[in-house]
Order: C-alpha cells, then structure tokens, then sequence
C-alpha cells in the first residue's frame, strides 16, 4: 500500500522567530513538511518552495491579503491559502475568504486542530474557525431566507450548530434528536450544499449569502 505523500507547507511570516517556532511544532507532525518559511507571499515564493498549502499570518503590519493572494493565484490558481490570525471576528473571516483563501484559523487554535486544517484544505476543503462560522450565522439569524426555500426549519437549526462546531451527538442533546437522526439531516444539507465536510457547511453558506 502506498504511504501518502506528507502535506509540503509554506509558512508567511514576517517575524523570523515566531515562523521558525512554527514551522517547528508543525514540524512534528509526521503528515506535514514544512518546505520553508518566508516574509512574503510573493509568487518567487512559491516558485522557490512549491508547497501545496500556504499558512499566510494576516496579522503583518502593512501585509496586504487581497493583492498577493490574486498576485499568486494568477501563475498558480492550484494552490491553497490558509490565513492566521488573531482576530475572532467575522467580519475579518469574510474578507479573507473574499480574497480568495480557502481557509481562516485563530491563532489560539490547538495545534492537532491548525495541522487538521492544513490538510483538509490541502484536501481540496475549505475551513474556518467554527466560533467565528458560528458568530456570523448567529448574528445573521433573521437573514436566512435563501436557506429557509432549500432547506427545513430543522435542518436550518443543524446548519447552525454545525458551524459552531457541535458533533451529532451534541446536536441532538441540544435539539432533543437522536443522533440517527441528526445524521441523517446532515447528510441531506451536505447533499443540497454539494459539500462533503462541516466545515464546509458554514464555508459554503458564508460565501454565497446564504447564512
């Protein structure tokens, strides 16, 4: 049986110290090689190092997302960007995954859960931090009239505490639901999205509006 090929990452980082440290704790992760660190996401970058994932921290003063992710893109629309930040705030989310990135994590994240991310948008999925998902979906409750023609009163609540991150388990003790029962909602949002992750569930609706 083939061994899978390890995730190659890019880490941006403008202060030296704090890339070199993590490129060491990913480091440790046996599915992911870190193939450099740098200061800029620059398509020389990418030329040099060729990683399939790039971990961009936002947080750089001066660093402007939205302009060296389309920089990039144009010579390697293939690959993918995940943005660092320290901000838990939708509004930062959204304009991040406006840009372009394919996925936004909190700098407090754990670091099993950063090096899940890394490979699930390598994967070809997209993530966000499911307390910043869960804010933006909260926050627009009373604007999900697209959602409410394509899917249930039920399934919309799934929706919802999908993208705060709940299990199916923990969606059905909160919705008094079996988790069969849960499970099954579930698969029918991931069908009518055309998703195959819950991350994506929250991703998806984001993006197009509809959340």
């Amino acid at each position: 049986m083939a061994v899978p090929s390890a995730v190659k990452v890019l880490i941006v980082e403008s202060q030296s110290l704090f890339g070199k440290a993590l490129a060491h704790l990913l480091a440790l992760d046996r599915g992911l090689a870190i193939v450099g660190d740098t200061e800029a996401l620059t398509v020389e970058a990418i030329e040099q190092y060729q990683p399939d994932v790039v971990l961009v921290d936002l947080d750089d003063p001066g660093f402007e997302l939205e302009g060296a992710i389309t920089a990039v893109r144009r010579v390697f629309a293939e690959l993918r960007i995940c943005v660092m930040s320290m901000h838990l705030k939708p509004e930062v989310m959204q304009r991040c995954l406006a840009a372009g990135a394919d996925g936004y994590v909190a700098k407090d994240v754990a670091p099993a859960e950063l090096s899940r991310a890394i490979r699930s948008i390598c994967e070809g999925s997209s993530y966000v931090d499911p307390r910043v998902a869960g804010g933006v979906l909260r926050r627009r409750g009373g604007g999900t009239g697209d959602l409410r023609e394509q899917f249930s009163t039920r399934e919309l609540e799934i929706v919802r505490l999908i993208a705060e991150g709940l299990s199916n388990k923990e969606i059905g003790q909160r919705l008094f639901l079996t988790e069969k029962t849960v499970k099954n909602h579930t698969s029918r949002i991931f069908t009518k999205l055309n998703v195959v992750a819950r991350t994506q569930v929250a991703v998806h609706a984001i993006r197009s509006g509809l959340a």
